[in-house]
């Protein structure tokens, strides 16, 4: 039976971590790093590997989309398996995959193989997420655990915005196999470390007789078929496609029967009942729109670099490299701040540089490329760590290490559903509102008007026929349409953002330390 989670400050004690403990949850950190990374990294390769594969643009999707998938399943699944298999013997496990499975990655032979490895990718790389954000919680005193949150915060903000840089650097100049190259070394290093710093226990097999099975099928299915939906849905047109229809349906049905078990039992595969705690509700719904934030601004950006400003790979990840690279000077620094100033105040601030960072970033136009979004991203990059770090302590403040694995489980999986909620949302508005802004325009853009017929004399001049000037100022009125569709997604990001400022405005002050 699930013990209930105290309204107040934490009384299960935690003794001070020693050298195989750091070694242990460093190594965690480091999975989770490469499992975050494995997200975005592959993005910049995508066109290589599908060329690479003989697949379509639409085909290729899969290979993104069946790692998310994966990794969602997952994550409220490494909680129970961790205690079923020991956490020692889980970490190792889930670590081998994850190397054995990048391995067979860089070796797929056809689309099929490389979504079968990509799957398996996934399963390791979304167990590794919630391990190390369970194991910064169980591991570490209330004084520590900011130093934990803020080398988790690497993964969570860091990997995101390196991943595209990495990636298009290593596609240009090596090959895309390189970037599941490079998880092999990493990997050993992680497995030695775990095998050091986790101390042997003994599995506890009998728990498979009474695991939460019914629990496990719903949320597999509903997660899964969620995920499918918002990565796949604007492609096929969300609720005109039957597929689509059929995939909401499940889901829906899935999920709502998954809760219902879930706060039925006892004997439940997450503890929903978290969600009492105010902190941990309001932690969580701040943590959906930083989701919408973290992934959001890293799908958005460089479709626009790439669309409108014609960058390749390599040039888009070096703009979102300003959002990655000063974080790691920023990052130590927080839980040091957080002695003297309250978490709610950082968190907040951070909140607002992001927000601030965002609606800043919908004011393009077509002079805005990447030199004027190295401002843009350094404030990203100062938002970042103040988010996550006392974010994360806010929201687990009150919850007790018996609870560490379903807290990191909801955790993890709502940043997860909020990006992928945040991305589809981002995708239907690039279209659906350039299609608006292109309508709106047309009706300006008519013989009759003096400064278009004007502006047709020029091109006609310049391209040397009047049907070439009127497809290029069809091309312009297309491209302006879009740069107003893209100004629109950033000020939802916005938006999102301070929502979440204002959740975490409303969260109860941390306990005082006791003299």
């Amino acid at each position: 039976m699930a013990e209930a989670v105290v309204a107040g400050v934490n009384q299960e004690e935690i003794p001070p971590p020693g050298r195989r403990d750091w070694i242990a949850i460093l190594s965690a950190i480091l999975g989770a790093f490469m499992a975050i990374l494995d997200i975005q990294i592959i993005n910049s390769s995508l066109k290589d590997i599908q060329g690479a594969l003989s697949a379509t643009i639409e085909e290729g999707s899969w290979i993104s989309t069946s790692y998310l998938v994966a990794e969602i399943i997952i994550i409220p699944l490494a909680a129970w398996l961790t205690v079923v298999m020991s956490p020692r013997r889980f970490a190792v496990v889930i670590s081998s995959l994850f190397v054995i499975a990048s391995l067979l990655c860089s070796m797929a032979w056809s689309l099929e193989s490389m979504i079968i490895f990509r799957v398996l990718q996934g399963l390791a790389g979304g167990a590794l997420i919630p391990f190390a954000f369970m194991l910064v919680l169980t591991k570490l005193p209330p004084a520590s655990r900011p130093k934990g949150m803020a080398l988790f915060a690497i993964t969570a903000t860091f990997a995101p915005s390196i991943g595209p840089t990495i990636g298009g650097w290593l596609t240009e100049n090596f090959g895309w196999e390189y970037i599941f190259y490079i998880n092999i070394f990493p990997g050993l290093l992680m497995i030695a470390g775990l095998l050091y710093g986790l101390e042997k226990t003994a599995p506890q097999w009998h728990m498979l007789k009474k695991g939460d099975y019914a629990g496990i099928i719903t949320m597999a299915i509903g997660l899964g078929t969620l995920q499918v939906f918002l990565e796949e849905g604007h492609r096929e047109d969300w609720l005109e496609s039957d597929l689509m229809v059929t995939l909401a349906v499940t889901a829906f049905i899935s999920l709502t029967v998954f809760v219902i078990l879930q706060l039925s039992r006892d004997n439940h595969l997450v503890n929903l009942r978290l969600f009492k705690e105010r902190n941990f509700l309001l932690g969580s719904l701040a943590n959906v729109g930083l989701g919408v934030g973290l992934y959001g601004t890293v799908f958005v950006l460089p479709v626009y670099l790439a669309q409108i400003q014609n960058y390749n790979a390599l040039q888009i990840g070096q703009v979102i490299m300003w959002m990655g690279i000063p974080q790691l000077a920023i990052i130590p620094l927080v839980p040091v701040i957080m002695r003297f100033i309250d978490a709610r105040l950082i968190c907040a601030t951070g909140f607002a540089l992001f927000a601030f960072a965002s609606f800043y970033s919908g004011t393009l136009n077509l002079d805005f490329a990447g030199d004027q979004f190295i401002g843009i991203q350094i404030f990203r990059a100062l938002g970042q760590p103040m988010v996550l770090v006392p974010m994360s302590i806010l929201a687990t403040a009150m919850i007790p290490p018996s609870q560490a694995g379903s807290a990191s489980s909801l955790y993890n999986i709502l940043r997860n559903l909020g990006g992928a909620i945040g991305i589809a949302a981002l995708a239907t508005i690039l279209d659906s509102r350039a299609k608006y802004y292109f309508d709106y325009l047309r009706v300006h853009v008519s013989p009759d008007n003096p400064a278009v017929q004007d502006r047709l004399d020029a091109l006609t001049q310049q391209l040397g026929n009047a049907d070439s000037a009127l497809m290029a100022l069809n091309q312009q009125v297309h491209q302006q349409a879009a740069i107003l569709a893209y100004n629109d997604a950033f000020h939802l990001i916005g938006v999102m953002l301070a929502f979440s400022m204002v959740c975490i405005l409303l969260v109860r002050p941390l306990p005082k330390p006791a003299k």
